[in-house]
């Protein structure tokens, strides 16, 4: 496909896509606004040289001076990670970002909408925003479930962030057809912990099935996203008991604050990090890393089947 002209691509992206060798897009509201400094800037870098190591070419997506950017200098990671005015960019603020000038963490949503404009197929990401608790009333749902609805992109994630309402989160996927498939598991992962309390219909075994799975939906010139289930390790999960103190702990006190719309989930983050004596956090990074390094072979096994050429180190 043709890499639209408003969005800014580096030239090692722009040549991997051209050559079909492997990439993976990457997120930035994890360095804007998910994790503390200076582990947000050290993550960002950790993750791209894990994808390098794996001779798979990174292209962190954000936005600097109302430029969309897919493929960041480190200069610009470092900018936005220790900037305090930058802004926490969706699809529906890319317009408005790139008008006024605004520097940014491109979300789940905006991140799988410019990598797919750069011709990246792969997205590898922590946990994915869904329907919020209480949503029957306040229609508080993340526009990541739009996007996933339609970028035909491929999504690894840890599920949705246990925050949210996971059942009625899954619903809303199986209406808007995206397909769900669990890695190495029927059982949908709840971000810190590795079991949500709901079931995934589809299982894989090996990044090879799920590079079958991207390319038969691209066979059938589907629009919607593959969504990747990759449960946290068992070792790195969080204790089952804590999870649930914590997570009721983080609900009250944003309902006590009145905290509501896009500062619901940083503000939630927030509190379980506070709660949790920094253990979240540990948490997160290892999910982090391990969703990176599995979006690095599906990638992998992506170039293959299109015969790409190896990534030059």
């Amino acid at each position: 496909m043709a890499i639209s002209s408003a969005v800014s691509v580096s030239d090692e992206v722009r040549a991997a896509v051209a050559a079909r060798r492997p990439v993976v897009a990457l997120e930035t509201t994890i360095i804007t606004h998910g994790l503390p400094r200076p582990r947000n800037v050290t993550a960002a870098r950790d993750a791209e040289a894990l994808l390098r190591g794996a001779g798979v070419v990174p292209a962190t997506v954000g936005v600097v001076d109302g430029r969309p950017t897919v493929g960041l200098s480190s200069g610009e990671i470092d900018r936005l990670g220790a900037a305090d005015d930058v802004h926490k960019i969706g699809t529906r603020d890319l317009p408005v970002a790139m008008a006024q000038g605004w520097s940014g963490g491109t979300t789940v949503s905006a991140t799988a909408v410019l990598a797919h404009r750069a011709g990246v197929g792969v997205f590898a990401t922590g946990g994915l925003g869904g329907v919020h608790r209480g949503a029957a009333t306040t229609f508080d749902e993340s526009a990541d479930l739009v996007a996933l609805a339609g970028v035909p992109i491929l999504v690894v994630s840890a599920g949705v962030k246990s925050i949210l309402d996971v059942g009625a989160t899954l619903e809303r996927l199986e209406t808007l057809q995206v397909t769900v498939l669990g890695y190495r598991t029927t059982t949908f992962p709840g971000f810190y912990v590795r079991d949500s309390g709901f079931g995934i219909a589809d299982r894989v075994e090996t990044p090879g099935e799920v590079a079958a799975v991207v390319r038969a939906r691209d066979a059938l010139g589907l629009s919607s996203a593959v969504l990747l289930a990759h449960p946290v390790a068992e070792a790195d999960e969080l204790d089952d008991e804590l999870h649930r103190a914590v997570l009721d702990g983080a609900l009250a006190d944003a309902e006590a604050h009145g905290v509501r719309g896009k500062d619901t989930t940083p503000h939630l983050l927030d509190h379980l990090h506070r709660a949790s004596a920094g253990r979240s956090l540990e948490v997160n990074l290892a999910l982090y890393r391990a969703n990176v390094a599995l979006g690095g072979a599906v990638a992998r096994e992506l170039s293959a089947l299109d015969g790409g050429g190896e990534v030059r180190q």
